[in-house]
């Protein structure tokens, strides 16, 4: 463990003299629409007591890609096929792209995961039924997940706003990426697809801490 702190470290923290990426770095993963559902509205839309089915796990402890999928009706069009993540949460948070929004009709806002107040509302269409949410249509701000261990050799703290380097072609800066830190994390920067077709980024990417010259 020591070992993969001391390589975070090295690869965050320096750059080569010629200004190429280190060998190592924040791997990305690029997160494409998706709703995160409550117990009672999953139950409207897929069946009193049906239990989500696992597809795969993701990155994160805990969390994975359901086979479940929703269409979503906005004002001026409709997005089908969108994947339903578990497990359950206590509210129902939409998650679409800027891209998504035009289709849709939706001007959702950049926020945090879990700010939702005030956020458009959408239909919300299943196989055993469809209801109207009130708010909670967000694109996601970019962030990264870390685990404590993570977090002290990064010298950073949950909640800290940080910049972040990505090289290549279409490399960029990322400015105020959220720092979350969990003892269930695992190191990854969460980008939504139009910022990392901008960026040239595929998953599993790395990008770095940016240090200006």
């Amino acid at each position: 463990m020591e070992q993969i702190i001391t390589q975070v470290v090295i690869a965050l923290q320096e750059r080569f003299p010629d200004g190429e990426a280190p060998p190592k770095g924040i791997p990305v993963g690029i997160s494409n629409r998706h709703i995160h559902l409550s117990t009672t509205d999953a139950a409207i839309l897929f069946g009193e007591g049906h239990a989500l089915t696992k597809m795969k796990d993701l990155k994160q402890e805990g969390e994975y890609a359901a086979e479940e999928t929703v269409t979503l009706i906005g004002p001026k069009g409709v997005l089908r096929g969108v994947r339903v993540l578990g497990p359950l949460r206590g509210k129902t948070q939409v998650e679409i792209s800027c891209t998504d929004g035009f289709t849709l009709g939706i001007n959702a806002p950049v926020r945090d995961s879990g700010q939702t107040q005030g956020a458009p509302g959408i239909s919300i269409a299943g196989p055993c039924g469809a209801l109207m949410l009130r708010e909670g249509v967000i694109c996601a701000a970019r962030h990264i997940h870390m685990s404590p261990a993570e977090a002290e050799a990064l010298r950073l703290h949950d909640q800290d706003r940080i910049n972040i380097e990505s090289f290549g072609p279409r490399g960029v800066i990322f400015k105020n990426v959220l720092i979350r830190v969990h003892p269930k994390f695992r190191l990854e920067m969460h980008l939504d697809v139009d910022e990392a077709n901008a960026a040239g980024l595929k998953n599993n990417d790395p990008v770095y801490l940016y240090r200006p010259e």
